[in-house]
């Protein structure tokens, strides 16, 4: 199921409100989902809102707590995992993000909001190759996602997998990390397609 401990930005752009409540739970049709720790799954996830979307939720239910400008959902997702909201001032304007921090790690919010103010800082719009997987992820419907099952190798069982287009073949199912960069090109919006990747310091 490919999990990272990273703190990682999942979607490009910001998202809407039907785009953010499906991103609530990217992983909703993995294997075992009862059954596995989930945690290091989710946290370290982030992405992008609206303020109209980050003023409902903080209107929803009495948060677990406001700390300055963010604050965290009383409900958890998972174990010690909750959700984070922050709006951040980034070149001037303030900008709203969800992130999902294990609370069980006193520094975990503070580390996803200067990871965040980082990666936002960028002077040149980038994406890593990671970041672009992790976009498709997101915005491909369940139908055409899902997990390597039996049928796949051992080592390569319950990581994420894609349909794709295989050209004259009809369509393929795919593990999503095998995705060759013009698979990858094909899977994302034209605007995102040529965007450079960072510059390795």
């Amino acid at each position: 199921m490919n999990p990272s401990p990273a703190i990682r930005k999942v979607f490009q752009g910001v998202a809407s409100r039907p785009q953010m409540f499906r991103m609530f739970d990217r992983h909703l049709l993995r294997p075992n989902r009862w059954g596995d720790d989930a945690t290091p799954l989710y946290n370290g996830e982030w992405f992008e809102i609206g303020e109209a979307e980050h003023d409902y939720m903080f209107e929803i239910l009495p948060p677990l707590w406001i700390r300055g400008s963010m604050f965290a959902m009383r409900e958890f997702l998972t174990g010690s995992v909750t959700s984070v909201f922050f709006a951040l001032r980034i070149d001037e304007a303030i900008r709203n993000f969800h992130g999902y921090c294990d609370l069980a790690d006193q520094a975990s919010v503070e580390t996803m909001r200067v990871s965040i103010v980082e990666r936002e800082s960028r002077p040149v719009r980038t994406m890593t190759r990671e970041e672009r997987l992790e976009h498709i992820w997101s915005s491909t419907a369940d139908d055409y996602r899902g997990y390597a099952g039996e049928r796949w190798p051992e080592a390569s069982r319950r990581k994420r997998t894609l349909m794709i287009y295989g050209g004259k073949g009809g369509t393929v199912l795919k593990l999503l990390e095998d995705l060759s960069e013009n698979e990858i090109a094909a899977k994302l919006p034209v605007q995102l397609r040529h965007l450079p990747s960072p510059i390795a310091a």
